[in-house]
């Protein structure tokens, strides 16, 4: 799984990246500093089951901290899209080609206006069109590697009787495209089973909607602390008329909290309303960190960033995180480590599915799971839960 971080240039993308990463990028105020793409890893959070257990973990691919597990998660920051980047303007072929396998997108936005269309600064740009061009500017990018020989295409089809999901998810195999995604795109447009008979409307149309599915995005309102509550409003009201969840953002204050956390400077947790000092500083650092309470913690409640990256995993991808365990009543796998590992699996996923994610051979093996919980058995038409503590019973060779 991967989460691609997009938007155009200068509004803080790449400081939102290294915020969520603690990876170090080129920051600058000027478009295009991103050229090659970043890749990090950031980590969705959540509540550990060791929190109402009264347990302690012995995590192993995932971090503990606080009754929270924070779990890894793959990042990537492309170049900034400008206008006609599905033509190859800007570096808008590369952009496109970065993001192909990305899961989810997280698109920065500049909540206060100051930058336009092409990233420069400016006194009022409206940040709702930025919401529309990334939109057009994917779906013709999908439209283009669509409609490229189509009317061939679909004449073969036709011919030889192929399924077509099938043949549109292969043709688009590049970007991530499932047959799932494909008939959820033609079932909600009602596109003819007879993929002569669509017209170019309905290509685009179709390539629009197959975004929506295999690229879901959320909108971080970025440099919030800047911009008015007018502007807030505004940003989350047309974008939730769009289908987004919209989260005002300051990345440059998780920078800097992250950073004091990493000196040791303070005890802080992404996604937290607060921070402690641990040890004395600067009267320049301590005057920064006071206006980050002030400007973003107490105003927003927290700086954005962790909600951003939550949200896209938890409500964006439906994802939920499952422990497999082997004693169902410690709570431990063969070594003895409790609750040593965490899987994000797709919401509506089975016991049948985890067993696969920990091993082939469970997989093919499965018999039945147990619920650490309940200590019931459960069959594998059972839907994993949130937080779920599950035991595989399987035979295997």
């Amino acid at each position: 799984m991967e989460i691609g971080v997009v938007g155009k240039p200068n509004v803080g993308k790449s400081t939102f990246f290294s915020a969520a990463t603690l990876v170090d990028v080129d920051i600058a105020n000027y478009p295009f500093t991103t050229i090659d793409a970043n890749v990090g890893v950031t980590y969705a959070i959540a509540d550990h089951p060791c929190k109402e257990l009264n347990c302690t973990p012995n995590p192993q691919n995932y971090e503990y901290r606080d009754g929270k597990a924070l779990i890894p998660v793959k990042m990537i920051d492309v170049a900034g899209l400008v206008p006609g980047a599905h033509e190859g303007r800007g570096l808008g072929n590369k952009f496109l080609d970065d993001l192909r396998m990305a899961s989810a997108l997280i698109h920065v936005v500049d909540a206060t206006g100051k930058t336009d269309a092409e990233g420069q600064p400016t006194d009022y740009h409206d940040p709702v069109e930025d919401i529309d061009f990334l939109e057009k500017e994917m779906d013709y990018w999908i439209y283009g590697i669509l409609s490229k020989g189509w009317d061939k295409f679909a004449k073969r089809i036709k011919l030889q009787k192929m399924k077509l999901e099938t043949a549109i998810a292969e043709h688009l195999s590049g970007i991530g495209v499932s047959e799932n995604d494909v008939w959820e795109a033609m079932h909600r447009l009602g596109l003819s089973d007879d993929p002569t008979k669509w017209s170019e409307e309905d290509l685009l149309s179709f390539a629009s909607e197959i975004r929506k599915i295999n690229k879901p995005m959320i909108i971080a309102a970025n440099k919030a602390d800047a911009a008015s509550d007018e502007q807030i409003e505004r940003l989350k009201r047309e974008g939730e008329k769009r289908g987004y969840i919209v989260v005002p953002t300051s990345a440059a204050a998780e920078l800097t909290l992250r950073k004091a956390a990493k000196a040791g400077f303070i005890d802080y947790i992404p996604g937290s309303p607060d921070f402690k000092i641990l040890k004395p500083m600067s009267g320049k650092q301590e005057r920064a960190l006071k206006m980050i309470k002030e400007k973003v913690l107490d105003r927003f409640g927290s700086t954005g960033v962790q909600e951003v990256i939550n949200r896209a995993v938890f409500e964006l991808l439906q994802l939920v995180p499952v422990y497999p365990v082997q004693d169902e009543n410690k709570l431990t796998d063969q070594f003895g480590n409790v609750l040593p590992h965490v899987f994000l699996m797709k919401r509506g996923s089975t016991p049948r599915d985890l067993a696969f994610k920990v091993h082939t051979d469970l997989g093919r093996g499965f018999l039945y799971a147990i619920n650490a919980r309940t200590k019931r058995r459960v069959g594998e038409d059972y839907e994993l839960q949130f937080n779920d503590i599950i035991k595989i019973v399987a035979v295997t060779r």
